[in-house]
């Protein structure tokens, strides 16, 4: 069942730093980490054991830093090729850096980001008076997942910031980094290993596709859909729901009704309940095609808050329908129209799934 509260807050306006707000989000889904993985670290993803990954609710970017970059830290078991010995603990950290430029500073970033995190490893040994010769630093696996338009050339290192004389060069720490660059990765790496989230990328690479090239991609994943078994159709449902977002988020007004409809057509494969349908259906209908769209045409700051003011009353009414099934949720359209300010609106339509019954909410509406 999809987090309904999470697609009413992440509908509810349009989010500027969208990729890094939505990587974030697709990543906390742990099997995405994987199919991540699958993509750029095939050489020892099968050594991971994703069944007890731990994500670590924290974060090491500087207060500077988050307009353009998100991390995410998660703890996982690693196994050496005999499977019989003692699983070892890594740590994995994703960088994901949503500005359109490669940043020279990488390597130093990185470098730091690592430090602090060994070094809350060592604050927590000595708040446990854990006996110096028991520490043990847990080993660190740095991913940077790159959207950016700008070709990530090289792997990111502090020879790049640090004027050295060849004779030196040996005295610079070094380490590796994962980089997915997806808008350069090609189709046959992303889809090898035939995971969602690789599919998911695909389309994610053609963001700034034209039109008539952007439609092939999208309606090449509907295919594919087509084709699957009916019982992985639920590993999918997150995969969708991501792509009425992209749309809404990064396609154009005129194309999002015509590109909403081919991503409805996957819903038979999905293995969707009537209400996650429904919920899907009425949301991308609602937001693409009445408010915002009709905002983002009149071109204007206050056509576009207009527009998402109608978009926002069409939605509580459309889920307030779908939960409560009566005729007196239109009674309800004048109270919901009298409120001019747009952040209000976008509380009260995160109300409607708290609500236990309409009295509830109105209740709700006139406080």
């Amino acid at each position: 069942m999809l987090d309904l509260k999470t697609l009413l807050a992440d509908l509810d306006t349009r989010i500027h730093q969208f990729h890094d707000r939505s990587a974030k989000w697709l990543l906390e889904n742990t099997d995405n980490l994987k199919g991540l993985l699958e993509i750029i670290a095939s050489d020892f993803v099968e050594h991971l054991d994703f069944s007890r990954v731990e994500i670590q609710n924290t974060t090491f970017i500087p207060d500077d830093l988050r307009q353009q970059a998100s991390d995410l830290v998660y703890l996982l078991p690693f196994r050496d090729q005999d499977k019989t010995k003692t699983a070892k603990t890594v740590l994995i950290y994703i960088l994901v850096e949503h500005q359109s430029t490669v940043d020279p500073l990488m390597g130093l970033r990185l470098l730091s980001y690592m430090c602090h995190i060994w070094n809350t490893q060592r604050r927590a040994y000595m708040q446990g008076e854990v006996p110096l010769s028991d520490w043990r630093f847990q080993p660190i696996i740095p991913v940077i997942f790159y959207t950016g338009e700008q070709r990530w050339v090289r792997p990111p290192s502090l020879e790049t910031v640090i004027d050295l004389p060849e004779a030196l060069r040996h005295f610079l720490p070094r380490f590796d980094v994962l980089v997915l660059d997806v808008k350069r990765e090609p189709d046959e790496k992303l889809l090898r290993s035939d995971h969602p989230f690789g599919w998911l990328l695909t389309v994610l690479k053609a963001e700034h596709y034209d039109p008539e090239d952007f439609v092939p991609v999208l309606e090449r994943l509907r295919d594919h859909l087509h084709g699957l078994p009916d019982a992985e159709g639920a590993v999918w449902q997150q995969v969708i729901y991501y792509l009425y977002l992209f749309i809404f988020h990064r396609r154009s007004a005129e194309e999002q009704p015509v590109l909403a409809d081919i991503v409805a057509e996957t819903h038979p494969y999905l293995g969707l309940s009537a209400e996650e349908a429904k919920l899907m259906q009425s949301m991308a209908e609602h937001y693409l095609e009445r408010g915002i769209a009709q905002g983002k045409q009149e071109g204007r700051q206050e056509g576009r808050q207009e527009g998402e003011k109608r978009g926002t009353i069409e939605s509580i009414l459309a889920l307030l329908n779908m939960r409560f099934e009566t005729d007196a949720v239109a009674a309800l359209r004048p109270a919901l129209e009298a409120i001019d300010d747009l952040q209000v609106l976008r509380e009260v339509l995160l109300e409607v799934p708290e609500s236990e019954n309409l009295e509830t909410f109105r209740r709700t509406l006139s406080s």
